[in-house]
């Protein structure tokens, strides 16, 4: 992967030159805020020289003699690059609904039913994956025929909530994947889960 796609993919705005900055030499990088408030960085090389934008607004300007540090304010960043911005994709929202040592939802995994259909509406065409998983207890076999009930009785509700069914794949994980490690046989309530990833 190339050092210009790389700093595309941690995700930033060039000013001046715009994205031909990279393949110019020529522009200026910013280090944009992750949405969730995560830390990130990158590295900008030139004319054997590493500037390190280690901060939200960091931001260098690329020159032939090496990456030189500016000053860029969140209003320069909206008023030149806002719409776009605006137009990137939406992250994907997870969610993991818990359910009983069957195939139905706990209390708790219903009611957080109404903000899962409210993060699917809120993308344009969404696509929707339900993994069903299980805890230790049992054979193989016999928690991957459950964790497949459990992805399709979410996908199901979903569906009967107005979301198109064709948005919606349900998969089986059993106790391949547990989110507590517990020895075998062990019945832990936080496995017996569905996990819904919209994208």
């Amino acid at each position: 992967m190339s050092r210009c796609s790389r700093i595309t993919e941690i995700a930033f705005a060039a000013l001046g030159a715009a994205i031909a900055g990279c393949a110019t030499q020529s522009g200026t990088v910013v280090l944009l805020p992750e949405r969730d408030g995560r830390p990130t960085a990158v590295q900008v090389v030139r004319g054997g020289q590493t500037l390190l934008l280690d901060r939200p607004y960091a931001a260098a300007e690329i020159h032939s003699s090496g990456p030189r540090t500016v000053t860029v304010s969140q209003a320069e960043i909206d008023a030149t690059f806002g719409a776009a911005l605006a137009m990137q994709p939406m992250r994907p929202a997870t969610f993991t609904l818990h359910f009983d040592e069957g195939d139905a939802l706990t209390g708790e995994a219903s009611r957080l039913l109404d903000d899962v259909i409210a993060a699917i509406a809120r993308y344009p065409a969404p696509d929707i994956v339900v993994i069903g998983h299980t805890d230790l207890v049992g054979t193989d076999a016999f928690n991957d025929e459950l964790a497949r009930k459990r992805a399709e009785s979410v996908r199901q509700i979903l569906i009967s909530r107005g979301i198109p069914q064709d948005r919606i794949v349900a998969l089986g994980r059993g106790k391949r994947d547990p989110a507590v490690t517990t020895a075998d046989g062990v019945a832990e309530a936080r496995n017996r889960r569905a996990e819904i990833t919209v994208r």
